[in-house]
């Protein structure tokens, strides 16, 4: 699979295909933030994207390129909640059926979004079940496509469109973008970004964020080989909760990323918190995981960099809980 990977080009088509479905998130600054990483901060807002999320611009991305007939045979997918709603809602849009198999611990909106854009959803038990292959027997069962949330070239390039948006940004208004900080899962967020960044600031360090106990890509760059996450830590993160980097990810990210860090659930709740009371943003842990790693100083030294929001959709009373327990973050 890994032999059909997609390209900074693909990444420019999905832009133009998107371009007129999907709004730009705008990408704003913060004086409090640029005061307390020492650099200027780009921070691209995905978390006020269509469903909450970046996910529908992969998903609007992978379902544009089905034939008619294949749009009639339906979708099925897997996912804890983002990229369940941008399937179901790029789904409706094209007038198709979606089938989402969900774990039945997912947080309440994610799911209550997924069932409102018009879904099918199918629980099951993330700790005791497989996914993918219920994901698979379903899709065989009904003819659909199945439609995994991050190891698709389709999904890459389409999520690459988050990265496109902000090197044309940083170019246009005449900055050198140094590094570009993302929250990453299976890597399919960060490797579209790698792959939009690699024609206008080829020289930018990219990283890939993740949560403590699930820095897999972080361990996978170290080692060179994709590695598994060893059993089943908890996490606030639930968006983010991949178990090994997908193929065509890493195969992406092993050559262009310049290393993943690790971030601890309490600095995820701390990003949260920030981000409701100094950006006037609601994000969810898995969201705010790269802008925490910059509050720890992940940036020091440098002069500009861009850091992704890539999703809102947490419960109301996990964001009070968080928010509470951080009156001053």
């Amino acid at each position: 699979m890994t032999d059909i990977l997609p390209t900074a080009e693909d990444v420019r088509i999905a832009s133009t295909r998107l371009r007129s479905r999907i709004m730009p998130s705008p990408i704003l600054e913060s004086e409090e933030l640029n005061r307390r990483t020492g650099c200027r901060v780009l921070i691209k807002a995905e978390s006020l994207q269509h469903g909450g999320s970046f996910k529908i611009r992969g998903a609007l991305n992978g379902l544009l390129g089905l034939s008619q007939s294949e749009r009639r045979a339906g979708v099925v997918t897997f996912s804890s909640g983002n990229h369940a709603q941008g399937v179901a809602l790029a789904a409706r849009r094209l007038g198709m059926q979606a089938t989402i198999v969900m774990p039945r611990d997912a947080p309440r909106i994610k799911r209550l979004g997924t069932e409102q854009a018009g879904a099918r959803v199918v629980l099951y038990d993330r700790y005791t079940e497989d996914r993918e292959r219920i994901g698979a027997d379903l899709a065989a069962r009904s003819g659909a496509l199945l439609l995994p949330p991050f190891d698709h070239p389709g999904i890459i390039a389409g999520q690459g469109t988050v990265g496109l948006e902000i090197a044309r940004f940083a170019r246009d208004s005449g900055v050198r973008l140094e590094a570009l900080y993302s929250p990453c899962g299976g890597g399919g967020l960060i490797a579209g970004c790698a792959l939009a960044m690699e024609a206008i600031f080829p020289e930018c360090d990219l990283f890939a964020v993740e949560p403590e106990g699930y820095a897999e890509t972080k361990r996978s760059l170290e080692s060179g080989r994709r590695q598994r996450v060893r059993g089943d830590p908890p996490t606030l993160c639930d968006a983010l909760m991949a178990p090994t980097p997908g193929a065509i990810t890493f195969a992406i990210n092993r050559r262009r990323l310049a290393g993943g860090l690790e971030v601890p659930d309490a600095r995820a709740a701390q990003g949260v918190a920030f981000a409701a009371r100094y950006l006037k943003l609601v994000l969810e842990p898995s969201g705010a995981i790269a802008l925490a790693a910059l509050l720890d100083g992940a940036a020091a030294a440098r002069e500009c960099v861009a850091v992704v929001l890539s999703g809102a959709n947490v419960d109301p009373e996990r964001l009070c809980e968080i928010i509470a327990g951080h009156p001053d973050p």
